[in-house]
């Protein structure tokens, strides 16, 4: 039976005592039904794995020790960061749950013309800690011990003109680039989806202008959620560590 891995917010220390988070400890005592005696790993997003037994478990809560801290890293030496428009219902949630279990870095989730999605205030507040949630349960299951970041939502233009020295990105269907014609080496790459109904003339001419290369994809239409996964694969396949 494979270990379940937990992440903890706060720094881990060496065989140290402490009690899960709130929602950790729901998890472990009631959905798995986790007894004392049993073993968990633990991360903190400082890219240490911690070997946890249960010394505790009653309604509310689960305390563990631990062991000693060991480094695991699975981080792909390509630092990729995700400019995603924000896509309708769950595509949005399933585009950055995939996108970290291939290996994303940040996701900056945008506003465009033809995005389609209004959030402001509140609403947009609470998805973004909901998809940072996503971003937390995808390290869980795919053994990533770097927390992904979830950017706050900004507009495509303001983020198109940050500036971080990465290769800058931006599929369109009439390019004369595919990945594979990239020069070697990259190890910072921003990559922009656009939304379902694509970007305007106007959009495409703005991130020429701010440095973008338009790249290739192939001959297929893809939806955006399937475009976003199928370019992170060939991006981590030429200059990562997909083989």
């Amino acid at each position: 039976m494979r270990i379940p891995r937990i992440y903890h917010p706060q720094p881990l220390t060496d065989y140290e005592e402490i009690a899960l988070s709130a929602e950790a400890a729901n998890h472990v005592g009631r959905v798995l039904r986790m007894s004392i005696g049993q073993v968990l790993a633990l991360f903190d997003g400082s890219n240490q794995v911690f070997d946890a037994k249960i010394v505790q478990v009653d309604k509310k809560s689960v305390q563990v020790r631990l062991g000693t801290g060991r480094v695991e890293d699975l981080e792909s030496p390509l630092n990729l960061h995700l400019g995603q428009v924000l896509s309708r219902g769950e595509k949005m949630e399933f585009t950055i749950q995939k996108s970290i279990e291939l290996g994303v870095n940040v996701i900056t989730p945008l506003f465009s013309e033809r995005c389609g999605v209004v959030l402001s205030g509140e609403r947009l507040t609470k998805k973004i800690q909901q998809w940072q949630k996503i971003a937390i349960a995808a390290c869980e299951q795919c053994g990533r011990n770097r927390i992904p970041e979830i950017r706050a939502a900004m507009p495509l233009e303001a983020w198109c003109a940050e500036q971080d020295g990465s290769l800058k990105l931006n599929l369109h269907p009439c390019a004369c680039h595919s990945i594979n014609t990239l020069p070697l080496p990259v190890d910072h790459l921003r990559l922009l989806i656009g939304p379902e109904g694509g970007l305007s003339a106007n959009e495409i001419a703005m991130t020429t202008g701010h440095g973008f290369t338009d790249i290739l994809l192939g001959p297929r239409v893809l939806r955006t959620e399937t475009t976003a996964l199928t370019a992170i694969t060939a991006l981590q396949v030429r200059f990562g560590d997909l083989g």
